[in-house]
């Protein structure tokens, strides 16, 4: 079932877009939060911290993907928004062509510089060769992830943010069931849970194409539509690469913070994993709310009702800061106990654990706005504030990483997360503002003649 956001309630449809999204990327997590369980559980802290220093450079890469993707989808949304069909299809085969390039170029780059890249790191010894194993089959695995993150973003660009959450839930079970297999009956280390995620990413990846095949005919393009003409090309370009740039901006300091946790011990790497999954999960509705803003805003710009983004932005903005402050209140109070689900008996590690938890938690509404004003830009194919507040961004975490950790050990560490996100939620939201005052005065004068 598709949503047309250009009629209707935007609180409504807003909350209605993004329950199913929020389900979506809460079993997504299951992927990562399986994995961090079961193998903190059966294989131990030194094993959690080799899956957790490769945190980084995953996002690097499998972040690129992601943008790549989500940012060709708001090429699509628009063009649905504006009821333009045919431009729907050939949205989606350019999509199509241009993600496979993609991942025929960064597979084999990954997979060959992961372990140069994990020693440039300072990952630690101990836990070196568990990282190299795992890391390299995610990378190898690159054309999984890039499929589900095509497919699902086109699906909830033309408004359907239910199918890809009855797959997700699917390849979440699926991934869990995988996980105790590979690493509890085959004994295959690290490498089995990541080997679960892929095959688990393809299986999700195969059933959105079935679906599309038998249910989507809007989406059924010609085989011409996957050797686009350069204007095509270039029109998802200007979007999709910015995007997947910020992106990767964003990755490159999380990476140099990882740095900084790396030279703080295995202990420390195994804490901030497992403050760092749970953040994660806490952050999902708000990056729920952030999708959704990018759909509401594409499909609106493309219908021309530029006042309508407007309220929807500071409607959502409501929602977000609300779930934001009760969310902070519970990482607070239950950090402890959270944590050692993931580390019984490993009580020193669960306390750098709910040191993450309590410093990143307060911050945990200036996230929500920055998600709800990048993707909100980005909706409305403006590339520029994105990229800079991503500029921002890295080199606030950078910073405080390289800067607090020594003073401030641990706890400084954590700070660099926080300090990120507000210096780039400043000028994402100066610039939502003002764009949207523009094309409100746009409409405005447009109304009037």
């Amino acid at each position: 079932m598709t949503l047309d956001m250009t009629r209707g309630s935007p609180a409504k449809l807003i909350l209605q877009f993004s329950l199913p999204l929020f389900i979506g990327n809460l079993f997504q997590q299951f992927y990562n939060m399986a994995d961090t369980f079961i193998v903190g559980r059966t294989l131990g802290a030194g094993a959690l911290a080799a899956v957790g220093c490769t945190g980084g450079l995953n996002f690097l890469v499998i972040g690129f993907a992601q943008g790549l993707a989500a940012g060709f989808s708001i090429t699509t949304a628009q063009r649905f928004g504006a009821g333009d069909a045919e431009g729907v299809r050939r949205s989606f085969g350019c999509s199509a062509a241009l993600c496979g390039l993609a991942t025929l170029v960064l597979t084999p780059l990954t997979v060959w510089g992961a372990p140069h890249i994990l020693r440039m790191l300072h990952t630690p010894e101990d836990i070196l060769p568990g990282a190299e194993g795992y890391i390299g089959v995610i990378f190898a695995g690159l054309g999984a992830s890039m499929l589900f993150n095509l497919l699902a973003s086109v699906l909830r660009a033309v408004g359907d943010s239910r199918t890809p959450l009855y797959f997700l839930i699917v390849a979440s079970a699926l991934n869990i069931a995988l996980d105790i297999l590979f690493i509890t009956r085959f004994h295959m280390g690290v490498a089995g849970a990541a080997w679960a995620t892929v095959l688990a990413q393809l299986f999700s990846g195969a059933l959105c194409i079935w679906y599309i095949a038998r249910r989507f005919a809007q989406l059924h393009f010609k085989r011409a539509a996957l050797r686009p003409a350069w204007p095509e090309a270039a029109a998802h370009l200007r979007i999709g690469f910015p995007m997947a740039f910020q992106y990767s901006i964003i990755a490159i300091g999380a990476i140099v913070l990882q740095v900084a946790v790396n030279d703080l011990g295995s202990d420390a790497v195994a804490g901030f994993t497992t403050g760092d999954r749970l953040v994660t999960l806490f952050a999902q509705p708000l990056v729920s709310f952030g999708t959704t803003m990018a759909t509401f805003a594409a499909q609106n710009y493309g219908a021309g009702d530029y006042r309508r983004i407007r309220k929807g932005m500071f409607q959502c903005l409501a929602m977000s800061t609300g779930y934001s402050l009760a969310a902070g209140v519970v990482s607070i109070a239950f950090g402890r106990a959270l944590a050692r689900v993931f580390l019984p008996g490993q009580e020193q590690v669960v306390e750098l654990a709910h040191t993450y938890l309590v410093i990143v938690g307060a911050a945990y509404w200036v996230l929500g706005a920055l998600f709800v004003c990048r993707l909100s830009l980005q909706g409305l194919g403006r590339s520029f504030a994105p990229t800079f507040a991503g500029v921002m961004e890295l080199i606030m975490r950078s910073g405080a990483a390289l800067l607090l950790a020594g003073p401030l050990g641990f706890a400084g560490v954590c700070l660099a997360e926080p300090l990120a996100w507000a210096g780039s939620a400043v000028p994402l939201f100066i610039a939502l503002t003002l764009e949207l005052r523009r094309l409100t005065a746009r409409q405005t004068i447009a109304t009037r003649k």
